[in-house]
């Protein structure tokens, strides 16, 4: 019979078991370590997402395309409205006044001015299309007044160029002055 002649002692074989068992966490983590940075270098720099707008025309502008494109749907949203709050008719629908509405050059969209009477809530005037870069200035009512200040409303909405469909309104108030 053939014994292996182990010499070792207790103290010794715990510590060798010790030692393979920080060699073995050693190696983990290391391996750990190495998945993570490789993670890490290799990640995906983020997947550039295209809006609705650019596609599919759009799909492969360049960013200084895209970012110009951008500019222009935030510029088409925007909406400036100049209404003078005071105007003045002399007395007879027939005859023109000043009522001072513009649709202003930068607007994307062509507006329809209505006022009205606030007490009564009678439309006296209606202005029809008015283009951007376009105002009225000098128009008669559609309703006859009585001589006297009435406060007022001028309505605005908001039209689209090309579907012609509704895309807001604003208000803006006013004094009607008839004399």
């Amino acid at each position: 019979m053939i014994v292996k002649n182990d010499d070792k002692t207790p103290s010794e074989t715990n510590r060798r078991k010790k030692l393979k068992m920080i060699i073995l966490i050693v190696i983990f983590l290391l391996l750990a370590g190495g998945i993570t940075m490789c993670k890490i270098m290799t990640r995906d720099k983020g997947v550039e997402i295209e809006a609705g707008d650019f596609l599919p025309a759009g799909k492969d502008a360049t960013k200084a395309e895209k970012k110009k494109a951008a500019a222009a749907k935030v510029d088409a949203s925007n909406f400036t409205l100049s209404v003078y709050p005071e105007a003045v008719f002399p007395k007879g629908a027939k005859e023109k006044g000043t009522l001072h509405v513009r649709n202003d050059e930068t607007n994307a969209y062509p507006i329809n001015v209505k006022i009205r009477v606030d007490n009564t809530n009678q439309v006296v005037y209606e202005s029809g299309a008015i283009q951007p870069g376009y105002e009225i200035y000098n128009v008669p009512l559609d309703v006859t007044l009585e001589t006297g200040e009435y406060k007022a409303t001028a309505e605005v909405d908001i039209y689209d160029a090309k579907s012609k469909e509704k895309q807001g309104s604003a208000q803006a108030a006013l004094v009607l002055t008839i004399k």
